[in-house]
């Protein structure tokens, strides 16, 4: 939980304490009014920005190296969903105060996940203000090769990575709208708190996905942007969606709410040729991680959800906007 202590550090000290490390692979990192990154050759920088406000991303209840965590794994995921290799992020943060507790725990968070995907922080900049978090980050993908939403195809195939619902799930439960055990309401929190970003898969579909994107405002509603930049429609089996056993625990109805519209899962969906299923299980073993083959594209336009039986279902009313959908706070 956040609790602001009062305290003592200056703008320049909480930099030195908590986010300056020496650069390893940028040729210049923080403490200069610019980092300098130079990718490798052949590669092109793929470049990303994000931001999370407190009340409408995270709630106040959230550990800070969980927050640390999330900040960063969400502009990871980005990169993967263009099949991009980490390199390097720049970090916005807005403070009510430096509090020495929060800001131990969100730099431990940060560097935890940072460190696993070799991707360094380079600068950035702090001020006092509501919490805010901005994370830009910096990656190379060959050039030609990086996944786009605008390239799936009539015939392609529809996959996912990993589970959907459960962030949506555990926000609900906060809501007071949804009920669920100690132990299941912990391990689905875990999800909306610590999503993990698929880099390692999303590396490994390059040549083998015609259209990738990251799932962060719900499945309708993302896969609804490579439906309409590839010009293609959509046909996906709303059984065959991967769920944890704490969500298939719920209603059906709360299930496909949290399947299709929930949000903030994190995780890629995709389409690829349906003579390349080998190599997307080749891809799914090499990154460890599971995918499912969901349903597939059509011509036309427009996204259709059918069950098992290939009986067309009504699909959610929408997926997250930030101007139209309320924040992630409990619900008046």
């Amino acid at each position: 939980m956040i609790a602001w202590t009062m305290a003592h550090l200056g703008e320049f000290e909480l930099i030195e304490r908590y986010f300056a490390r020496p650069a390893r692979r940028a040729v210049l990192g923080v403490g200069d009014d610019c980092a300098l990154l130079v990718p490798a050759e052949g590669m092109n920088l793929a470049v990303s920005t994000d931001m999370l406000v407190d009340g409408r991303h995270f709630l106040s209840t959230v550990a800070p190296d969980r927050l640390g965590h999330k900040a960063l794994a969400v502009n990871l995921s980005d990169l993967a969903a263009c099949g991009a290799r980490p390199l390097a992020f720049t970090l916005a943060l807005a403070l009510p105060q430096a509090d020495p507790s929060f800001l131990a725990g969100f730099s431990r968070g940060l560097y935890a996940i940072a460190d696993r995907h070799g991707c360094e922080l380079v600068g950035g900049d702090t001020t006092r203000g509501p919490l805010t978090i901005a994370i830009t980050v910096f990656g190379e993908v060959p050039a030609g090769g990086a996944l786009l939403r605008s390239g799936a195809r009539p015939g392609d195939e529809l996959y996912v990575s990993g589970t959907l619902g459960d962030a949506r799930l555990a926000l609900e439960v906060f809501r007071g709208n949804a009920a669920a055990s100690s132990e299941a309401f912990a391990r689905v929190r875990r999800a909306m708190e610590e999503p993990q970003a698929r880099v390692d898969l999303g590396i490994a579909l390059r040549g083998v996905a015609t259209s990738a994107i990251d799932v962060s405002d719900g499945l309708a509603g993302d896969l609804g942007h490579i439906l309409r930049r590839s010009g293609v429609g959509g046909v996906v089996d709303v059984d065959a969606l991967p769920r944890s056993a704490d969500l298939a625990a719920q209603s059906e109805a709360w299930q496909r709410e949290c399947l299709l519209a929930g949000g903030d899962d994190y995780e890629l969906v995709f389409t690829a040729p349906a003579d390349r299923r080998s190599a997307v299980a080749a891809a799914a073993s090499t990154s460890g991680t599971a995918v499912t083959r969901i349903g597939r594209i059509e011509a036309g336009a427009g996204l259709r959800f059918v069950d098992g039986a290939g009986r067309e279902v009504i699909g959610p009313a929408a997926s997250f906007d930030h101007f139209r959908r309320d924040p992630v706070g409990p619900a008046p």
